[in-house]
């Protein structure tokens, strides 16, 4: 007999879908962080619902601010480059649970994901 019925999400990758994301959220996960790095003005006009803007500029310092270094943290840009980017400067200021969303925003909404915005 299998000792969970219940499908549990599998812990943060460094490189996540939208999915991996998504699944967490359905399952009720509450201990992770969504963070846009994109310009407040784009942030404005639609995010990922419960998102937090923390543009580039400002990001690592916002981030030490306002996280804690062991929270699960699920990152996205305008692109993957910036993505990427902002995964590696939260990694280097001591984030190690930073996972990048592939696909950022057009990806989210490709799977029906819930967001939030002037848009």
């Amino acid at each position: 007999m299998p000792s969970s019925l219940i499908p549990i999400p599998k812990p943060l990758q460094p490189q996540s879908s939208p999915y991996d994301l998504k699944e967490r959220l359905d399952w009720g996960e509450p201990a992770l962080t969504i963070v846009d790095v994109r310009d407040r003005q784009t942030f404005n006009q639609q995010h990922i619902m419960g998102a937090i803007c923390m543009p580039m500029s400002d990001l690592v310092a916002a981030a030490s601010q306002s996280l804690e270094a062991d929270r699960d943290i699920y990152v996205y840009g305008a692109t993957d480059e910036q993505t990427a980017e902002a995964a590696l400067r939260l990694r280097q200021y001591g984030f190690m649970q930073v996972a990048e969303l592939k696909g950022g925003l057009s990806a989210w909404k490709a799977i029906r994901g819930s967001v939030e915005g002037a848009a």
